[in-house]
């Protein structure tokens, strides 16, 4: 069976320089967070020497009576965090367990403890260049290459700057890092295209700095953002603010376009827009590409929360009324792709509630913000036709994925793309809508108020920012086109 999507993880740290503890800062970041990884989730504090903890699942609620004893066990003015899911390695409980970050390398003289969203398209070149000088060296996850290739360079020069260069110009993929050195140095920086997203923040008094995967993290806190990370761009925090330091140069950038329909929350920020502004432009975009049909429905439904926006600003467009003719149960937190296939239609239909008296009879224009394998929307249309619905009309505000991504979502492969494999009107057959409209890319571009050569459109274009990357879809697309299905992420088995 097909399944549904997810996504690499989300990273925050702090440092305050008047030696007051971070762990709280670190623990909120990470909750506003959560949506973007729910398989595992860890903490990373500096007081004197390295302090863990790692654990599975969302970032656990603390109660009152608890918060004294997670201070004991995290201790230090600086840290980092970690939420995860998985797109390298295995996703049994025992891989899970090993591949939840923060991660520490640590030698006798030199440590360093990273959390890390993105992945890496060479990490099997690089496992084999570690393996030969760390025989006994054993990873579970992309973190780890990194870790141990970071500790490696510092241990031979003895410089941050130096050693992330070279971790620049030999990773191939997308990485966003937060890390803390044994010297108690809270540092991030970004892959040579900025991929994946990761900004800087700091408090009102300027006593506490920080970095966040997105501006939410920084919101929870009551700190303001100061910046977005640049592309090949190193900073490290001081009690004078960002030092910021530009170690490459001249890549194009290529910031992942489904950050602003699927991953980011609403209320996060990109560029000078938020998200929930762009997703509201992706509806009216909808509004006028499909206005024949949009303007025929009866009402406008969205799949919550992710459609909220953008049903809205097809509302504002075509005048058709927007009805909340769904609701997400709030405390069905389990995600459809980690449960087995014959799990997951139960799953899907038990999350989404369709509200039968607001249906029946009429033409429904649902908005959803993608189709990845089809799972999601196919049970959502049944669940539509069961309750009367005469005319289903999907609108879609992500253009057709028809190539895998290599850099952080976990849809690897052809064979698991339904628009790799169909056009716009088999999909609507295969799933029981009536049509299926996708936003253009040219549409979703202006929305989001970024230049199109500044955007990674790999899935949707099969043009992707990495030659590796390219070198390896192309392969593959060959064979597939020929018949041959995939049996796990391009960039393993083709390792």
């Amino acid at each position: 069976m097909l399944k549904p999507l997810k996504e690499a993880c989300g990273v925050f740290g702090a440092q305050n320089f008047e030696h007051k503890p971070v762990f709280p800062h670190i623990y909120w970041g990470l909750r506003a967070q959560n949506h973007r990884g729910h398989q595992s989730h860890g903490f990373l504090t500096f007081h004197n020497n390295f302090h863990v903890h790692r654990d599975l699942d969302l970032v656990p609620k603390i109660k009152k009576e608890e918060i004294q004893g997670w201070l004991n066990r995290l201790p230090g003015y600086v840290g980092i965090g970690s939420i995860r899911y998985t797109t390298s390695g295995g996703t049994d409980e025992q891989s899970l367990v090993k591949g939840a970050q923060p991660i520490l390398a640590q030698s006798e003289k030199r440590g360093v403890g990273i959390s890390f969203n993105g992945n890496i398209v060479n990490n099997f070149g690089l496992k084999r260049e570690l393996e030969k000088r760390f025989p006994s060296f054993s990873c579970e996850c992309d973190a780890e290459v990194i870790c141990r290739k970071l500790l490696m360079e510092l241990v031979e020069n003895d410089d941050l700057a130096s050693s992330v260069r070279t971790c620049m110009k030999e990773l191939e993929g997308a990485f966003s890092i937060a890390g803390v050195t044994q010297n108690g140095e809270l540092f991030a920086f970004k892959d040579p295209h900025g991929i994946r997203p990761l900004c800087c923040g700091c408090s009102e008094d300027r006593k506490t700095y920080a970095v966040s995967s997105e501006t939410v993290g920084l919101d929870i806190n009551g700190f303001e953002q100061c910046f977005e990370i640049n592309p090949g761009e190193l900073v490290i925090a001081s009690k004078d603010g960002f030092v910021r330091n530009q170690l490459v140069r001249g890549e194009k950038k290529a910031f992942c376009c489904f950050e602003f329909a699927y991953f980011s929350r609403p209320d996060s920020t990109i560029g000078n827009k938020h998200v929930y502004e762009i997703r509201e432009d992706f509806g009216r975009n909808l509004g006028r590409e499909y206005s024949e049909i949009a303007e025929k429905a009866d009402i406008i439904m969205s799949i919550p929360e992710t459609g909220n926006d953008a049903a809205y600003g097809l509302h504002e467009e075509t005048g058709v009324r927007w009805e909340r003719a769904s609701r997400r149960h709030r405390y069905v937190t389990e995600r459809a792709f980690i449960l087995l296939s014959r799990e997951r239609f139960t799953t899907i239909d038990r999350k989404i509630n369709i509200l039968d008296r607001r249906i029946s009879g009429k033409t429904i224009a649902v908005v959803e913000d993608s189709i990845v394998r089809g799972d999601t929307t196919k049970v959502i249309i049944e669940k539509l036709r069961k309750k009367g619905a005469k005319k289903v009309h999907v609108f879609i505000t992500f253009p057709r994925i028809t190539s895998p991504c290599f850099y952080g979502i976990d849809m690897a492969t052809y064979n698991e793309l339904i628009g790799s494999r169909y056009g716009a009107e088999e999909i609507a057959e295969r799933i029981g809508a009536d049509t299926v409209n996708y936003q253009s890319i040219d549409g979703l571009v202006r929305a989001t108020g970024m230049k199109k050569d500044e955007l990674c459109l790999g899935c949707v274009t099969g043009k992707y920012p990495t030659p590796l990357a390219q070198k390896l879809a192309d392969e593959m697309k060959e064979k597939f086109d020929r018949g041959f299905k995939e049996t796990g992420r391009i960039y393993e088995i083709m390792a």
